[in-house]
């Protein structure tokens, strides 16, 4: 029923309803308002939507960044590719991707997005022929197309029956994950010789994977992150070596080789089994905009830590975390790529790191500098800075945490040696690590 607008959504979580979204189809805006049983029994799904009765909105949020959407749901909306993904099918079936509301989209995520939230009614039966294997050098190309023609997708496919075929396989892994670049939901067999789709329940002996599609890249934009460059994996494979030497809790990575290409891995958090996790990033809890470049800071983050009353081992990991950015120069670390689960005690906790890798890039509006800032500063950091951030009653841990951090980073050649780094990248990332902090 996509030709039909959509204005209204239920709000699900763990097979229990939590409340509904309402459309002012006028402003674009989108309230939510908890259901009565819900207030009662449950608890409270983001720090900004409080476990109250009364309609919340949020129309002084940058609508670029959370499209009216209260920033809680605005966290399952599809980002870049996915989208690019969405906007085919919507032309294959006839309708506008310009008229497709951001409500809707969610509606279209329906069970499948990161975390645990659902929307109903579904707008997509993608549910079909997800439990049959999908071959990984047909999802390479059929990502590639995605990012060569994304405005005009449906005419770069003349056969019809092949059109159908490559988009429903793209359709299946790659429209519920967020971030820029070309992504797929998948479940994994234990020996690595079968995929299929990570957007429902994986069969036994299956394992919930975010694959990053390696040597992908939009060629005719100018975006300077959409896509991966050949390489781009097993360079992040090997920050994922060094972040688990420096003692940063961070989930279970591998590379998977297809053709010459290592694409990354990384084991989703937000499952356990086909359990599922809820999940929030810092960009919805502190509606702190990733589009903002150092709009907010880490003192910040500290600050929020506080307020969820999470301890000082979270704190102390935090600070681990943006030691090994600054150290090993990961400029992307914008409010998105942090986050928080929710635990069996339906408690706040820090969500595993991910998406450390090397993102430097002189002159560039995104990666010329860090997105969060410190002291007051994105760039040219001193080790007081740093320190500054944690409490006093923290600094001796702080400063052991940082001489750890540094160790980890000083053995960047010879972890990314042994994954086989291109010589090259390698010496361009080593010549950029702040490895002169200490």
């Amino acid at each position: 029923m996509v030709g039909k607008k959509y204005d209204t959504a239920k709000v699900s979580i763990f097979g229990k309803d939590v409340g509904a979204l309402a459309e002012d189809t006028t402003t674009g805006i989108v309230s939510f308002e908890y259901f009565d049983e819900w207030l009662k029994t449950g608890f409270a799904i983001s720090q900004k939507l409080p476990l109250e009765a009364g309609t919340f909105s949020f129309p002084t949020l940058n609508y670029p960044t959370y499209k009216g959407l209260p920033a809680a749901f605005a966290d399952t909306l599809p980002d870049d590719f996915g989208n690019a993904v969405i906007n085919a099918w919507l032309a294959r079936q006839g309708r506008d991707p310009r008229s497709f509301s951001a409500l809707e989209r969610l509606l279209y995520t329906g069970s499948r997005g990161m975390g645990a939230l659902e929307y109903t009614p579904a707008l997509a039966d993608t549910n079909k022929k997800q439990d049959e294997s999908i071959k990984l050098d047909s999802l390479v190309a059929m990502a590639q197309l995605v990012l060569d023609e994304r405005n005009n997708l449906d005419e770069t496919i003349t056969n019809e029956q092949a059109a159908e075929q490559a988009l429903t396989g793209i359709l299946q892994v790659g429209t519920s994950a967020g971030g820029a670049r070309a992504k797929a939901v998948i479940a994994v067999n234990s020996d690595r010789t079968q995929i299929r789709s990570g957007q429902v329940n994986a069969p036994k002996g299956y394992e919930h994977f975010l694959l990053k599609f390696d040597g992908v890249v939009e060629r005719s934009s100018t975006s300077e992150v959409f896509g991966d460059p050949k390489g781009f994996g097993l360079m992040e494979y090997a920050y994922y070596l060094m972040a688990k030497k420096a003692g940063i809790d961070i989930s279970y990575c591998e590379l998977l080789k297809e053709n010459g290409r290592a694409h990354f891995m990384t084991k989703r958090f937000d499952r356990v089994g086909n359990e599922k996790v809820h999940y929030q990033s810092l960009c919805a809890m502190d509606h702190a905009d990733f589009k903002q470049p150092g709009a907010y800071s880490y003192e910040e983050l500290f600050t929020l830590l506080r307020s969820l009353r999470l301890d000082r081992l979270s704190a102390l990991e935090v600070f681990r975390r943006m030691a090994f950015n600054v150290i090993a120069r990961n400029h992307d670390d914008h409010t998105k790529n942090w986050g928080f689960v929710i635990n069996s005690a339906n408690k706040w906790e820090l969500a595993p790191a991910f998406d450390l890798a090397y993102s430097y890039k002189p002159g560039s509006p995104w990666v010329d500098s860090h997105q969060m800032s410190i002291n007051g500063k994105r760039d040219n950091f001193t080790k007081q800075d740093l320190l500054g951030v944690v409490p006093l009653s923290l600094q001796g841990e702080a400063e052991a945490i940082l001489h750890e951090v540094h160790a980890a980073v000083a053995t960047w050649r010879e972890i990314a040696e042994g994954v086989g780094v291109e010589p090259a990248f390698l010496d361009e990332i080593e010549s950029n690590h702040r490895l002169n902090l200490l």
